[in-house]
């Protein structure tokens, strides 16, 4: 069962001892619980990959014969590019799109025969980009962590590389909404640890110091989530030392 926003300002009132409200627009200590629980939440999925915001998303094509292996990014950011290189209507061969280093993706595309190539400007710099006319893309980079930009393209079967032959594996952070019904975006496993580190900051921030029950149980969930985000059981990672 999901949690909305104003039930975890009203269940963090109860434990501070506060005054309860039916709506976090009641009391000023309201909007500051609700904004903790905001702080907390980015603060988590942030510096984690929380498996419900990894998902297929797709990039943006620029769809601009003057960029025609340009994409824009949607997301947060991007594991896995694959692309459909068959030429062939209806026909499917999706390959893996290397990623590059910026410096690098130059270096390759720079000593490129001219006969099969274009000059691509970047779209912050202005400075020319080679890109093949001549294949399908192999790998990509991005020089302003905006746009995804790759190798080359094949003219004689598109103008543009297309978004429809895009397959891409990434992240997405979801919006924050500061509201009564909003219900946060974290499954079951997640969302008592969001709540013990609202709890525990607010007790520092608005009583003066945290609460040593709350601050063990936020270190105890914190352990078993590390353990047990997936809802498909994983493989336990462990070390190889070198071995095969």
């Amino acid at each position: 069962m999901r949690t909305t926003l104003l039930e975890f300002v009203q269940s963090i009132l109860s434990d501070m001892d506060s005054e309860p409200v039916n709506s976090i627009n009641d009391s000023i200590e309201a909007l500051q619980i609700a904004s903790v629980i905001e702080d907390t939440f980015y603060n988590f999925v942030s510096a984690r990959k929380i498996p419900e915001h990894q998902q297929l998303i797709k990039l943006t094509a620029l769809a601009d014969s003057d960029y025609p292996t340009h994409f824009e990014y949607v997301g947060e950011g991007i594991e896995i590019i694959r692309y459909n290189i068959d030429p062939d209507a209806g026909e499917v061969n999706y390959r893996t799109i290397k990623y590059l280093h910026p410096t690098r993706f130059l270096e390759l595309n720079n000593h490129t025969s001219t006969s099969n190539t274009m000059l691509v400007s970047d779209k912050n710099a202005g400075t020319n980009i080679v890109i093949r006319t001549d294949i399908m893309p192999t790998y990509y980079t991005s020089f302003d962590d905006k746009y995804v930009v790759m190798d080359g393209y094949d003219s004689t079967v598109d103008d543009t590389l297309q978004e429809s032959k895009i397959q891409a594996w990434g992240t997405v952070i979801p919006a924050f909404t500061t509201s009564d019904t909003y219900v946060i975006d974290a499954d079951e496993t997640v969302l008592p640890y969001l709540m013990a580190e609202a709890k525990s900051a607010c007790f520092s921030l608005f009583k003066g110091g945290p609460d040593p029950k709350v601050e063990q149980s936020a270190r105890r969930l914190k352990s078993y989530i590390q353990n047990d985000m997936y809802r498909s059981k994983m493989t336990p990672k462990r070390p190889t030392y070198g071995r095969q």
